[in-house]
């Protein structure tokens, strides 16, 4: 028989097409699935065959998407300051993870899921490193969030020539990956094929690549487009295209394609992903960091193309919080588009519904809705930091403008606690940090 759980919360933000906020109401969940949403009542308490949690001062709200992280990154946090994009790639980011072993590769996952369940994340799209892909599986899975991820590949490489691999080998690699592990553990574990971006990566590589994931159904072909001026102007030289005319000169796009930033697009790039249906992740925090610029976003949701929100890789952050990005996607656009601009539900529906929309499992996670899984967050709204008022319709905004990962009390997912009091019942912090540091000095030692 499965398992029961009632909660019952303060509110509840469904985050569903009404975008209802629910007062008095409790949430049944059976096994990994809400069950029932209805109005509390004493009596029900009584006469529950199951455990019940009281959260009298909390609110419930769906848990957190993020639609582009890297969890290879983690441990380099701090560690490449004041770089613009390629730079950053060159001299930093590709020396350091060429030079992962599999064990500082599974403390930096293990760090980096960590952060993101203390912060209310349950669902990630992860880009991976070039080597032991499988070890970031194997984190993801034995932690219990609900992910994407694939290995990162790379068949060209200006930037470091030894950071790379044959075409062959990175195709046939990614293939018996996501044989392995795509639609794995009831569904919670998915693959993401993953190119780097056009830099790093031959026609071929990414044409083979679209065609595999005929083979299999829910994948997704996530990569980097248009994130920095001197990116864009080297593709430019080298096809004479926009990086989105390229893709689509090579029929890339389609509707389970993930594109993160896409900062730097013309009119026409624009029409292309709205045709193509094509997705993108913002990461407003990586893109002001590495002084890459602003992504229109407000254009992007004129047009009618779905936006998502990520937070990158800690490096270029140097957080993990949902949080952070909410804050951030509203306020960089208000002094372009108006005060008005990216009000707070919007920016909470680009968190938790639309993500799930990006990744098309938006009919088992996004929102609190019967019949979808239980993948919930209980928020503490209660902080002196946070809004007095008790007007519903400040909720959204004292969620994105005032709160914080500190703000996060509980965090489940498929039905199962993960954090509970603030603290994460699968990680010993300080065991994380301890390993971390003889890792990283470890990692360090061999460049």
């Amino acid at each position: 028989m499965l398992e029961k759980k009632l909660i019952i919360p303060k509110d509840i933000i469904c985050a569903d097409e009404k975008n209802s906020i629910l007062k008095n109401h409790s949430v049944e969940i059976t096994g990994s699935r809400i069950s029932a949403i209805r109005q509390f009542n004493e009596s029900e308490i009584k006469n529950f065959n199951g455990s019940v949690h009281e959260f009298t001062d909390l609110t419930l709200i769906p848990g957190f998407i993020q639609t582009h992280v890297h969890l290879c990154q983690t441990l380099f946090r701090g560690m490449a300051e004041e770089l613009p994009l390629l730079e950053w790639l060159k001299y930093k980011i590709f020396p350091f993870e060429n030079a992962h072993s599999k064990e500082s590769l599974g403390i930096s996952a293990r760090l980096g899921i960590n952060e993101l369940l203390l912060g209310g994340t349950t669902t990630v799209l992860d880009m991976g490193t070039l080597r032991y892909q499988e070890v970031v599986f194997e984190e993801l899975i034995n932690s219990g969030i609900r992910a994407f991820s694939g290995k990162c590949m790379i068949d060209k490489n200006d930037l470091l020539p030894e950071f790379r691999a044959k075409t062959k080998d990175e195709i046939n690699e990614s293939l018996q990956l996501a044989k392995n592990f795509h639609k794995t553990y009831d569904g919670r574990t998915n693959y993401a094929f993953a190119p780097r971006f056009v830099l790093s990566c031959s026609e071929q590589l990414q044409k083979e690549t679209k065609e595999i994931m005929k083979d299999f159904p829910g994948s997704l072909y996530h990569t980097h487009s248009s994130e920095n001026k001197n990116e864009t102007r080297e593709v430019r030289k080298k096809f004479n295209k926009e990086n989105i005319e390229y893709f689509d000169s090579i029929d890339v796009l389609n509707d389970h394609t993930i594109l993160a930033h896409c900062v730097h697009l013309n009119d026409n790039e624009i029409k292309i992903l709205k045709r193509r249906k094509t997705r993108v992740a913002h990461c407003p925090s990586a893109n002001l960091k590495l002084g890459s610029g602003i992504a229109p976003i407000p254009k992007f949701l004129k047009a009618g193309i779905l936006v998502s929100l990520g937070s990158d890789g800690a490096p270029c952050n140097n957080n993990l919080s949902m949080f952070s990005e909410m804050r951030l996607a509203s306020l960089i656009q208000k002094p372009t588009y108006g005060s008005e601009a990216m009000d707070a539900k919007t920016v909470f529906r680009l968190a938790t519904i639309e993500g799930a929309k990006a990744l098309h499992i938006h009919n088992e996670t996004g929102s609190i809705e019967t019949g979808k899984k239980a993948d919930l967050v209980l928020i503490d709204l209660n902080a002196p930091t946070n809004s007095l008022s008790d007007d519903e319709k400040d909720i959204y905004s004292d969620i994105v403008f005032a709160s914080s990962s500190e703000n996060i009390s509980e965090v489940m997912i498929d039905g199962n606690w993960l954090v509970r009091k603030g603290k994460s019942v699968i990680y010993d912090q300080k065991e994380l940090v301890g390993v971390g540091k003889r890792e990283l000095k470890k990692l360090l030692g061999t460049l």
